[in-house]
């Protein structure tokens, strides 16, 4: 598989683009991001793109890909919702609308753990819109992932002190079903991308099932 992943000088992204670079089942990760994410390997290459709103339709370097994992994102905390929306959801949808041949590309998109009944919250009503958005277009299968706690894959840099407060209640977390190892993760995306799945929204069971399916 041919890869695009955004979002990898954040924590998800990082982790999911190392155990992809280990996969043997990926032969290229094409690293899209503002800045650079700072590893080698011989199957990564990066595009540094200052502005994701700049980017046109037809760009050859992001045609031709077997999958998009677009990570790239940030916490709605302090935001507004105009800045949210473009964060979120019009960034996202832009890309989304760039890539192609949209007919052999599966389109991953890292949304959030919530209740996504609950519309009334701000970042949830965005979220699904742009969850919506994806869905409805022509790729060979578009999925929004919705991970919770994810446990670091190794040589990962960038790590928010957060996190380290998560793992340590990892117990809890494993408990009621709201983690995940960072290799499932890039798993599931791997095995959704592959051969699909019943629904659109993966939860953190769901990334459990296709991150185990993928081994078997």
């Amino acid at each position: 598989m041919k890869i695009i992943i955004t979002g990898t000088t954040g924590y998800v992204g990082e982790g999911v683009m190392l155990s992809c670079l280990d996969n043997p089942e990926v032969e290229k990760v094409l690293s899209v991001s503002r800045r650079p994410c700072g590893h080698v390997h011989p199957k990564l290459e990066e595009y540094i793109v200052p502005d994701f709103m700049k980017l046109e339709a037809g760009d050859p370097k992001l045609q031709g890909y077997d999958a998009v994992f677009f990570i790239a994102g940030i916490s709605s905390v302090g935001l507004k919702e105009e800045q949210y929306v473009g964060i979120s959801h019009d960034i996202p949808l832009h890309f989304a609308d760039i890539v192609g041949p949209k007919e052999n590309m599966t389109f991953v998109y890292l949304s959030g753990a919530g209740n996504y009944k609950n519309t009334k919250q701000m970042w949830v009503r965005i979220k699904k819109s742009t969850e919506d958005a994806l869905v409805a277009m022509p790729f060979k299968g578009a999925y929004n992932f919705r991970p919770a706690i994810m446990w670091r894959y190794k040589g990962q840099k960038r790590i928010q002190k957060m996190q380290y407060a998560f793992w340590a209640m990892y117990p809890f977390f494993k408990l009621i079903g709201m983690w995940n190892r960072m290799s499932e993760v890039a798993d599931a995306m791997i095995a959704v991308s592959k051969k699909g799945y019943h629904k659109a929204g993966i939860e953190c069971r769901d990334i459990s099932r296709l991150a185990e399916s993928k081994s078997n």
